[in-house]
């Protein structure tokens, strides 16, 4: 005769490695960093001012391309980085970059209208609260307890 209970079929949730929570967390980033750049660009009048060659209140020059590239390139690099880091340095890397584009992705509001309120505050929203994950998840980082200098000792009953 045969019993049959009823066990859920529960779905496997193996823990994440702290690496690819805060790689996952800097794409994001970069995916709507980028993607908020774009949508700018659907604004009245930015496409107009790109043809004159002013971006914002800025004359487009190769130091100001260069450090909009720079500004890109740094989020883009913790995807890497966040994965190959040795343990330690990864921590103060996410903890050191991560608290510094948080004044700068709110910086981007600076000097927009209030129509485009709904627009920067979602992006800028996003963003910190993306930002503030990689913070935690770096806060947070879990420790190895430490093992106590000394001879190693074998239990050969087992």
């Amino acid at each position: 005769m045969t019993i049959r209970t009823k066990t859920p079929n529960l779905l496997d949730n193996p823990p994440v490695p702290v690496q690819a929570k805060l790689a996952a967390a800097w794409t994001s980033f970069m995916f709507l960093y980028i993607y908020v750049d774009y949508f700018h660009l659907h604004k009245p009048g930015v496409i107009d001012n790109l043809r004159v060659g002013v971006v914002f209140e800025f004359d487009i020059s190769p130091t100001l391309l260069t450090m909009m590239l720079a500004s890109v390139a740094i989020p883009a690099l913790m995807v890497m980085l966040s994965m190959t880091l040795p343990a330690r340095m990864n921590r103060a890397t996410n903890l050191v970059v991560a608290s510094l584009y948080i004044p700068y992705s709110v910086f981007n509001a600076a000097g927009e209208s209030w129509n485009w309120a709904p627009f920067y505050g979602l992006s800028i929203g996003i963003e910190v609260l993306l930002l503030a994950f990689v913070l935690r998840s770096a806060w947070t980082w879990p420790r190895t307890s430490t093992v106590p200098a000394g001879p190693a000792t074998t239990d050969l009953r087992q």
